[in-house]
């Protein structure tokens, strides 16, 4: 195994239990005398030792700013049943919450990366499937190991399939990287996963991220509560996830607006399936800002006045050079909808940008509501749910920020 050997002083972090080792702390790299590479390769297992010569860590290796994934502290070997362990661990905290076993619940999140000491992988569990995304080329190398261990510990999981050709660093030179089953088939019949007693056809083929977006379980239960005999604009809808709790909760009309008319298909079918004799539904294909500025309307819908809106758009920042834009972005979409919403609404308003922090984004809100003149109070400050864990030590795991307004 490699050797990573860091600066003097530069262990403090990996002392404090923080999952990454940045480059720049990195003063050597000891090679094996029979390694036939003339440098680490993308995902190996590397030992990270401090300045003195201390065991710190083992992780995974890999180009860049973020140059080692550690999944074992105090260590320079990982045991033999690493994967059941790690699984095991994450299965027992979503029944330690009653997640999956109680309310309804088949969609959860089994796998949050760095709040399960797992950097690099997420995997969300849909009835007895289980979807795998690897971001780094340590948890792509290894894998088959993790859906064999999928299979061996998680007692109603049957089939794994892997979707990472999207998350995966693109200049990293890896074999094996498309879509598909690791272990079994796909299903014979479409995928109805359950969350709060509500049912929703999950596309992991085809769907964005893993087909569910399932870390606004709780925000859609909130939502539920306030919707009852409003008019609910549900922006950036996909799936449709707010939009049928909104219908649930007793919303006079749901208006679902998305880019994409493939998610705007999947809506109707959410709605229907759950709600077969729910009328007041309206749903377009259309680009947020063209609809919010009254370019598009939403076919056959008498409706204009919007006293509940939901934005939940993609993320606006993925690294910190976009923090400037997206702060603008948020900026601009907050005050077209401030604009939009009936005095006395409600405006439930996320990003989803782990490089944007919850100060800079309330600022953003806020900044917009005093363009448009509307005075705002907080209701809710919102976050991430149980199954999408804060690594303690990394507080950059804590990614989804939003808010709840009374907008007079």
């Amino acid at each position: 195994m490699n050797t990573i050997i860091l600066k003097p002083h530069k262990q403090e972090s990996v002392l404090r239990f923080h999952p990454w080792i940045f480059s720049g702390a990195i003063a050597k790299i000891v090679l094996d005398k029979n390694y036939p590479h003339d440098e680490p390769q993308e995902g190996e297992m590397v030992r990270v030792l401090d300045s003195e010569g201390k065991i710190l860590a083992v992780g995974h290796w890999q180009k860049g700013s973020i140059a080692v994934r550690i999944l074992a502290f105090g260590t320079d070997q990982l045991p033999q049943n690493f994967w059941q362990q790690r699984i095991a661990a994450a299965y027992n905290c979503r029944i330690g919450i009653n997640l999956p076993v109680t309310n309804g619940n088949t969609a959860y999140r089994l796998i949050h990366g760095e709040g399960d000491q797992l950097p690099g992988l997420i995997v969300d569990i849909y009835a007895d499937t289980a979807v795998v995304q690897a971001h780094s080329a340590g948890m792509h190398l290894a894998r088959r190991q993790i859906a064999q261990a999928l299979i061996d510990t998680i007692p109603t999981v049957k089939r794994v399939y892997y979707k990472s050709e999207d998350t995966l660093p693109f200049k990293a030179p890896l074999q094996g990287d498309k879509n598909g089953y690791l272990i079994g088939d796909a299903p014979e019949q479409v995928c109805w996963a359950e969350e709060n007693g509500l049912q929703f056809r999950i596309d992991w083929l085809q769907g964005q991220k893993t087909g569910f977006f399932v870390d606004q379980r709780d925000n859609r239960s909130l939502l539920e509560y306030y919707a009852k005999n409003r008019n609910v604009l549900n922006m950036f809808c996909y799936t449709g996830g707010f939009s049928v709790y909104a219908i649930r909760g007793g919303a006079k009309s749901v208006t679902s607006v998305d880019v994409s008319a493939k998610a705007i298909e999947l809506v109707k079918e959410n709605v229907q399936h759950n709600f077969p004799d729910y009328t007041n539904h309206f749903a377009v294909a259309a680009d947020a800002f063209d609809f919010l500025d009254g370019k598009a309307t939403a076919p056959d819908s008498p409706i204009t006045n919007y006293d509940l809106i939901i934005l939940d758009p993609p993320a606006f920042a993925k690294h910190r050079d976009a923090i400037p834009n997206a702060l603008r972005g948020y900026r601009r979409l907050n005050a077209k909808a401030l604009e939009k919403i009936a005095h006395g609404g409600i405006l439930f308003t996320f990003s989803c940008s782990q490089a944007v922090d919850k100060d800079a984004f309330r600022l953003a809100v806020f900044t917009a509501a005093a363009q448009v003149g509307r005075h705002v109070r907080i209701l809710h400050q919102l976050h991430q749910p149980a199954d999408h864990p804060i690594n303690i030590y990394q507080p950059e795991s804590e990614y989804l920020k939003g808010l709840v307004l009374y907008v007079e």
